[in-house]
């Protein structure tokens, strides 16, 4: 960048005061974001994407390891229902793992009945940032903002169908391409082959 004469922008943030630990799961992942080897801590989160006429919701569930999209989902809907499909997804996807634990925010998708029964199902162990404490859950922040600067059009896109056709080729972009400063600048692929 020095070469180019360029430099990084970063946006300015404002937080609100951080709460405490939600009461149906401590945060036992206590921003420990460094692991040894695939499917030992999985992370989630859930961002709005502008399509035209609403917003889309994309849920999606990456292994801290690697920091790999392992499983996504998309909806008109912000619901628990979206947040379980996008588990059942990385869950079939990486071979049905067991002990597995899965860190997420307070959103009420995550502390549902429904969800934690998924859990509790596929043997997972949850784990949950403090309210309102975004570095709690930082890798899962670092996929939505890497989507939106770098792939989502800055006015959003112009359908529903046009995203749900485009967000695909960017997880799969992140996954096999995309170089990661925590990885070596590996993409998440070469890097699960690398401790493989």
């Amino acid at each position: 960048m020095a070469e180019a004469n360029l430099t990084s922008k970063q946006p300015g943030h404002k937080y609100k005061k951080t709460g405490g630990e939600a009461d149906v799961a401590p945060n036992h992942l206590n921003r420990e974001f460094r692991v040894t080897g695939p499917n030992q801590v999985w992370c989630s989160d859930i961002t709005y994407i502008w399509a035209g006429t609403c917003w889309l919701y994309l849920a999606v569930v990456m292994d801290l390891c690697g920091r790999r999209v392992v499983g996504w989902a998309m909806s008109r809907s912000p619901d628990s229902e979206l947040t379980k499909r996008a588990l059942t997804k990385a869950y079939e996807s990486r071979c049905r793992p067991a002990g597995v634990m899965f860190h997420s925010d307070q959103g009420c998708q995550y502390t549902s009945l429904m969800f934690r029964q998924q859990l509790w199902k596929y043997q997972m162990k949850q784990s949950m940032s403090r309210r309102g404490n975004c570095w709690d859950n930082a890798p899962m922040e670092r996929v939505f903002r890497s989507l939106k600067v770098e792939w989502v059009p800055t006015t959003g896109y112009a359908s529903p169908e046009q995203a749900e056709a485009d967000i695909p080729r960017y997880i799969g972009y992140y996954n096999h391409q995309r170089p990661h400063s925590s990885n070596g600048y590996l993409s998440p692929a070469e890097f699960e082959l690398s401790v493989a």
